[in-house]
């Protein structure tokens, strides 16, 4: 995968994990813009804990530094499935036509995904972990594309 095309997610419902695709792919579009690239724990300079909500994340906004690599504990405390991605607002908006899909082929089911549909192991717990470098500055920015939740308010932005 190469680093221009990466876009991190954990998507979540009372369930959260960490994956890099939902079919062993690339989330969204580059669309020439980068958003970092998985971290490696060794380099991991603080954690941050995300809470999602129905439709809102706490924090809402996340000072990081270009180069920093920081480990990501997301907890989902809604009542919906969410999911925690990284990326620009262009890729966002190219993943949410993803997630659509997701929903049309009964994946992702209200409050709950269907793991039988699913091509890639989504683990099975309340939370996930993730470790990203920020080897890029810019508009990067977190967001839950499940349809309706990005229009809802459900993103924030990391402040460089």
């Amino acid at each position: 995968m190469k680093k221009n095309r990466m876009f991190a997610a954990a998507i979540a419902m009372a369930i959260a994990t960490a994956s890099q695709s939902h079919a062993g792919g690339v989330h969204g579009s580059s669309h020439g813009a980068t958003a970092g690239e998985q971290g490696k724990l060794s380099d991991v300079s603080k954690t941050i804990q995300i809470d999602m909500y129905d439709n809102y994340y706490e924090p809402e906004n996340i000072d990081v530094k270009k180069g920093e690599t920081i480990r990501f504990v997301i907890n989902n405390k809604g009542m919906l499935v969410h999911e925690f991605n990284i990326g620009t607002p262009e890729m966002h908006e190219g993943h949410q036509e993803e997630m659509l899909m997701m929903i049309q082929h009964g994946i992702i089911q209200g409050g709950k995904l269907n793991r039988d549909l699913m091509e890639m192991d989504m683990g099975n717990g309340e939370t996930a972990e993730m470790i990203w470098k920020f080897s890029d500055d810019g508009n990067i920015e977190y967001a839950c594309n499940v349809p309706g939740h990005y229009p809802a308010g459900m993103y924030g932005a990391f402040k460089f």
